[in-house]
């Protein structure tokens, strides 16, 4: 069974590993860290972090490796957001 990766699971890519942040029909990106933005030279933003993304295109979906998800966790537990409102 091939394995189709989702929005919210933790894989293995060759020597990189972290969350699939964002999935369409033709590749995947996968978040490998997130920092905080050290200074905003355009104005004020509601972004306030740097995300760094590698992009896996679908045709190398058999390459990948599930490890786990977090779409199972308690959602008082878990916003991806600071001050993000709770999806309904």
């Amino acid at each position: 069974m091939n394995y189709i990766p989702q929005v919210d699971d933790y894989v293995k890519w060759k020597n990189h590993e972290g969350w699939v942040y964002f999935k369409c029909d033709q590749s995947i990106s996968i978040e490998l860290g997130v920092c905080d933005k050290i200074c905003n030279e355009h104005g004020a933003s509601f972004h306030k972090k740097n995300h760094t993304l590698l992009v896996c295109y679908s045709f190398q979906w058999d390459e990948l490796e599930y490890v786990k998800n977090r779409r199972n966790v308690n959602p008082d537990e878990y916003k991806s957001q600071q001050y993000r409102h709770k999806d309904p």
